[in-house]
């Protein structure tokens, strides 16, 4: 891997090169997407990826402190506990060895008895919202964390203020397209972490962002490269921040 800008660098820190900005709370996407701007290629991401792009994912993943994920996502994508690694024992220091998956849901429509829900070494959390069924509500209080954020629907914006009350400030949000769609119409996105394939896909897939428009302003501030896959990361520009 080589980083190609904003200089010429073999080899790159990957940790250092996704490390989170101190002091302040960051929601960060991460995507893959094919050249013409699809989500997935049959229906998953996974047709998409590459070996680079898995070593970036595993790092983000490292890095924060709660893995957030939309239901469709989780069943999609086959999603369990995230597993430890060895090599993350530096950047988890003082905190648990894995980051929880936090799911979003309005129907809570999960087998509990998954082992998201029953083997996981973080406990798993679960944001719905008041409309929730409240037997399915009940019996996901027992399985995992459950935060209520919103009425009719879930409100992502709540939502994220109770994962920061937890002391989960480095948020990685791994989709779907319309969760990322309502994040960035809610203004909650902070950084886009971008994986380029090198695929011409067409047909029905989503873009990354699928749902309400939003008009985000975002700096490129970085792209690696790897066996033609760009990793590209973009920061939201300075002059559009929201207060803390």
């Amino acid at each position: 891997m080589r980083r190609i800008y904003p200089d010429i660098q073999d080899n790159p820190d990957i940790v250092q090169a996704y490390a989170y900005p101190e002091g302040r709370p960051w929601l960060r996407l991460n995507m893959v997407a094919s050249a013409d701007g699809a989500a997935w290629l049959k229906g998953r991401s996974g047709g998409l990826s590459s070996a680079g792009d898995k070593r970036i994912f595993q790092t983000l993943r490292g890095l924060a402190d709660v893995v957030l994920a939309g239901a469709a996502t989780v069943r999609k994508e086959g999603y369990g506990p995230v597993p430890p690694r060895d090599w993350w024992g530096e950047i988890r220091a003082g905190r648990p060895e894995v980051p929880p998956i936090a799911v979003i849901t309005r129907s809570l429509d999960f087998d509990l008895d998954d082992e998201l829900f029953t083997e996981a070494p973080s406990r798993t959390i679960v944001i719905t919202c008041e409309a929730a069924p409240h037997e399915r509500r009940k019996a996901a209080a027992r399985h995992a964390d459950v935060i209520v954020a919103g009425g009719e629907s879930v409100d992502l914006a709540p939502a994220v203020t109770e994962l920061h009350a937890r002391g989960l400030t480095r948020i990685l949000c791994e989709g779907g397209p319309r969760i990322n769609a309502q994040l960035a119409a809610q203004d909650l996105v902070d950084e886009m972490c971008l994986s380029i394939s090198p695929l011409l896909v067409g047909g029905g897939a989503a873009r990354i962002l699928n749902g309400e428009p939003s008009e985000v302003s975002l700096r490129l501030s970085q792209v690696l490269e790897e066996e033609g896959v760009l990793f590209c990361k973009y920061d939201r520009e300075q002059s559009h921040d929201r207060a803390d």
